[in-house]
């Protein structure tokens, strides 16, 4: 076997991660240079949150559909499409005028955004064998936390020299370029002879080994005949209210809560998205340490997701230790272990399902963890912050995770491909 051809799934992989840490430059452009939009086109707070709430609303409905196209048109052609239109609205933030035009590309930005995970879950499932797949969503999900630490000081650089506008034209440019490097690069593993991976023929799912991925298409109703569409959406309605909580107001609760300044804060938040990332790595690794030692994929899965979740209720004392850099350590913690469990819950859609109906089950997980976030992390949060403060919600992101875990053990008690086929 040709050895460029059989490394050929890392390039892929490199294009995931590269169009990862870009689909969240896009997102946090917003939230970086919000205070200066604000002076601008005089938007107050409740005209940010209606903005804010824009993007996760389409997001969050946009995910079932782009699982849906994506399983249809195929992971090259889908993305091309999400990339290309993701980077239009990101573009389109410059010529806003109102905070009705804001909203307007920001609900558009969450609509096409909404196909990065079920074309990146897919391409995993078509080139990656199981034991291997939970670390490969590990590196390119780890362009998340990527972006969250060089995004804010390069879109501050960009928008010093030419304006906030400019910046995110740049972005979306920068997604067009990405866009083309994908659809002249992406080969499927039909057309590649992909790694055979020591597995015999009979034993090899599709795509390993150069077989051809299946080109049928499941539909909604298909994958909702199975328990484990809902125990892969229970767990990331569950624990996706985790990651935004943090990103979106640890911020605001060291500032309000511990005394930081912008500085301080400059300096805390890009070490917990450095620690989140490692430990996503780690997280991701686990189980195909576990596999290569006899273990079966559920047993190896289940029991990584079991210790990130274990590690949720610690970091939840975050917001009682008196040190506030031991209280930053806790919250990296909890990042960390969510990032970890995420590579694995993701994981748990090609594990379950055939590469055919992985877009589509990623998909409607998607839109479970962004219905989850949209109702706990951007609608009730504010509300338990104003009227219990903040004990109440540290201790609600700390059993989220075990909550999951249970509900994930009781639909999901067997981790093989379902359908015999029949998706």
């Amino acid at each position: 076997m040709n050895e460029n051809r059989a490394n050929y799934r890392w390039v892929i992989l490199a294009l995931l991660f590269a169009a990862t840490t870009i689909n969240y430059f896009d997102r946090i452009v917003l939230s970086v240079l919000i205070p200066e939009i604000k002076k601008d086109l005089g938007i107050d707070n409740i005209a940010y949150g209606y903005i804010v709430s824009a993007f996760q609303l389409t997001y969050t409905f946009g995910a079932i559909a782009a699982g849906w196209v994506i399983d249809r048109v195929g992971t090259k052609l889908g993305y091309t499409l999400s990339i290309f239109f993701w980077s239009v609205s990101a573009a389109m933030h410059c010529f806003c005028k109102t905070a009705f035009g804001l909203g307007f590309w920001r609900g558009m930005l969450g609509l096409t955004e909404s196909g990065n995970f079920p074309v990146a879950i897919k391409s995993v499932s078509e080139w990656f064998e199981p034991k291997e797949r939970s670390f490969a969503t590990s590196l390119f999900n780890s362009g998340t936390s990527i972006a969250s630490v060089i995004g804010p000081p390069v879109i501050v650089a960009i928008t010093l020299s030419v304006g906030w506008r400019w910046t995110f034209f740049a972005f979306g440019a920068l997604g067009f370029l990405l866009a083309i490097v994908w659809q002249f690069s992406y080969k499927s593993p039909g057309s590649v002879q992909a790694p055979d991976y020591g597995i015999p023929p009979a034993k090899r799912l599709p795509g390993q080994g150069g077989q051809a991925v299946s080109v049928s298409k499941s539909k909604w109703s298909d994958v909702l005949k199975y328990k484990q569409t809902y125990g892969i959406m229970a767990g990331k309605f569950l624990t996706d209210p985790v990651w935004w909580f943090y990103l979106i107001w640890m911020p605001n609760y060291l500032s309000e809560k511990r005394g930081f300044d912008l500085k301080a804060i400059g300096i805390a938040i890009p070490g917990v998205y450095v620690s989140a990332a490692l430990m996503g790595y780690v997280g991701g690794w686990l189980p195909g340490y576990f596999m290569k030692r006899g273990w079966s994929v559920g047993r190896a899965r289940k029991v990584t997701m079991l210790l990130c979740a274990l590690a949720l209720p610690i970091s939840a004392f975050a917001v009682k230790v008196n040190n506030p850099w031991a209280a930053i350590m806790l919250m990296s913690l909890a990042c960390g272990a969510h990032n970890g469990w995420m590579a694995n819950i993701f994981t748990l859609s090609s594990d379950c399902f055939p590469p055919s109906a992985v877009g589509s089950v990623t998909g409607l997980a998607g839109f479970g963890g962004g219905l989850g976030a949209f109702l706990v992390s951007t609608f009730a949060t504010g509300y338990i912050i104003t009227w219990f403060g903040y004990v109440p919600i540290f201790v609600l992101m700390g059993i989220l995770h075990p909550l999951a875990f249970l509900m994930i053990c009781v639909l999901i008690k067997d981790v093989k491909i379902v359908g015999d086929g029949g998706i």
